[in-house]
């Protein structure tokens, strides 16, 4: 494997983490990738807000 494919291969995962699916309910929603960067979970708003009232 060539640097190049390992640079595209890299770039290709990356890509695929800023998707806007939920990892919680699999919805798509664009506060997926906002609380990506900003908190490290990929969780919409929704998902976010029941995690931290029942955090169980």
């Amino acid at each position: 494997m060539t640097e190049e494919d390992k640079i595209e291969n890299q770039n290709n995962t990356n890509i695929d983490e800023l998707n806007d699916i939920c990892d919680e309910c699999k919805k798509t929603d664009e506060s997926v990738t906002q609380n990506l960067i900003l908190t490290g979970f990929k969780i919409c708003k929704s998902c976010k807000i029941s995690k931290t009232i029942f955090p169980i």
